[in-house]
């Protein structure tokens, strides 16, 4: 593999070492270039992370064949984004349209242009680029600059499934900003803006690990997903983020618990992913973050799951 800065990957898929070397000469210099040479290796490496930003695949190969990788591809869903372009010998109009229909982006015949066959290549990775750019904005909370609800969905099922595969603890962090309806009516909805980006910057730089996910969930409430985090290091971390917000001493004067901002939180851990369940491990969160208003803000209330 080329490590070239633009940073995007071609996977090349052809049983002809020949095409992959002409491929080769061609696009080395623009892009990191992988290579399958059957339709089940290419399969395979599509998964694997990182994942190619595009595959450049020939149709007639041994065992599954160009039609049929694509088929696979389209059908998975952490595959199906990834665009297909068939490079092929078959010149026939009904053979293109049956592999635009599959869901490959272009369809380019051999033998190529080498002038052509970059342009095209260029312009198929742009348009990945940008949809790309928008995925990511489109899972950013506009105010904090977080990840929001609809991305924490999608990364929820995701570390479920791993802790479920490897038989790990999971916790969450349920989190409200106490009394901020007062604070809004108090000090203005902009400086309640500001309020929950500070507080946003706060929790984002109390997390030490890549994997800890901080999300705004919605209004003044966050949850952080804790993978492959016990009960003790859950309910420890929580206190952390209590405190930490609290020596921010942000001014809060319609508080009637504190001078200065602070926060509840619900903490829960699933110990047995296997007997435990995902909307039930959220719902268990918020319900420990309202007992924990229940019993006068500014503290953190834990459970284990499933009890004993």
């Amino acid at each position: 593999m080329n490590h070239l800065p633009s940073h995007q990957t071609v996977l090349i898929v052809d049983d002809e070492p020949i095409n992959i070397k002409a491929l080769q000469s061609v696009l080395g210099d623009e892009y990191n270039l992988v290579f399958a040479t059957d339709g089940e290796k290419a399969l395979s490496m599509a998964q694997a992370d990182p994942q190619p930003d595009l595959i450049l695949m020939d149709i007639v190969m041994p065992g599954l064949d160009g039609y049929q990788v694509c088929e696979h591809l389209k059908a998975n869903a952490k595959t199906k984004h990834i665009p297909v372009v068939f490079l092929t010998g078959k010149w026939e109009t009904s053979e293109e349209a049956k592999g635009l229909e599959l869901g490959a982006v272009d369809y380019i015949r051999k033998p190529f242009s080498p002038p052509i066959i970059r342009a095209r290549i260029r312009n198929h990775l742009e348009l990945k680029k940008t949809r790309d750019m928008l995925e990511n904005l489109s899972a950013l909370d506009g105010l904090t600059n977080i990840p929001n609800r609809r991305r924490f969905d999608q990364v929820y099922a995701h570390e479920w499934s791993r802790a479920a595969r490897n038989n790990t603890e999971l916790s969450l962090l349920f989190i409200d900003i106490d009394h901020f309806k007062n604070y809004n009516d108090l000090y203005g909805h902009l400086a309640g803006d500001d309020c929950l980006k500070t507080v946003a910057r706060a929790l984002q730089s109390a997390l030490r690990r890549t994997a800890d996910f901080l999300v705004r969930f919605g209004g003044e409430e966050f949850v952080i997903l804790l993978p492959d985090t016990n009960a003790q290091g859950c309910h420890h971390l929580a206190e952390k983020i209590r405190t930490t917000i609290q020596d921010l001493h942000i001014e809060h004067q319609a508080s009637p618990v504190a001078r200065y901002v602070t926060i509840s939180i619900g903490a829960v851990t699933c110990i047995d992913i296997a007997h435990c369940d995902r909307a039930m491990l959220l719902d268990h969160a918020d319900r420990l973050l309202y007992q924990a208003k229940h019993e006068g803000r500014n503290r953190v209330c834990s459970a284990v799951l499933p009890a004993d």
